[in-house]
């Protein structure tokens, strides 16, 4: 089970992803939706060079541009990059083209309920999906902390031939539940490893890392 700890905005958080044994690390730089969790390009490039491979890094961002995207990741150089945004499909084509090494996640926006909100079959390029859920109602799509119905999650990623990770509302508590009900490829979370001033929480990160490393799954 692969995790990605997200929205990671300075040093010491990445630091506590690395002690707890994150897979990836997700940076948010490029904001158009409401979010608290967006640094600037320059912290993330901080992050990354601090990182220094230990673990992989994903920009994540909610810019439309190609040439916006390029330039931002050959500024930060990071491994991943995650499209939380409703891209047109022929710019997600020329980022490739520029940038063929590049891993891509592309975002699927769920209600509560698990009805799906993006249309994924206008999604010609990607890597990875990521099942997110979406609060219309605060503009976020993503870190909502809002939890989705995993049994209709569990029948989209059979829909899906990529592999998938699964984000959304997710905890140390309930991500072995979550795992053993979607059966993702991998799984995500902000909001749920959060301390009281919004910053990451060594134990909570280590016992959402765990309890998702342990469940057994059968396909």
């Amino acid at each position: 089970m692969i995790v990605k700890i997200c929205a990671v905005k300075n040093i010491e958080d990445a630091n506590l992803c690395l002690l707890s044994g994150a897979d990836i690390i997700g940076i948010l730089v490029g904001q158009k939706y409401n979010s608290t969790d967006f640094v600037s390009k320059v912290v993330g490039k901080n992050i990354i060079k601090f990182v220094n491979k230990r673990c992989k890094t994903c920009l994540v961002t909610h810019l439309t541009n190609a040439d916006e995207i390029i330039e931002l990741c050959r500024y930060l150089k990071n491994d991943f990059l995650q499209l939380h945004s409703n891209i047109e499909e022929n710019q997600v084509k020329k980022i490739l083209d520029e940038l063929p090494n590049l891993k891509l996640l592309r975002l699927i926006s769920v209600l509560k309920n698990g009805e799906i909100y993006t249309n994924i079959f206008n999604i010609k390029y990607v890597d990875y999906y990521i099942i997110d859920t979406i609060d219309l109602s605060q503009n976020k799509i993503g870190g909502t902390g809002i939890k989705s119905n995993w049994t209709k999650c569990a029948e989209l990623i059979k829909l899906l031939n990529k592999p998938t990770f699964l984000a959304g509302g997710l905890t140390p508590e309930n991500v072995k539940k979550a795992i053993t009900i979607v059966k993702p490829f991998g799984v995500d979370v902000n909001t749920g490893c959060k301390n009281n001033i919004g910053g990451k929480d060594l134990n909570k990160l280590k016992q959402f890392i765990k309890n998702a490393k342990n469940c057994n799954i059968v396909n």
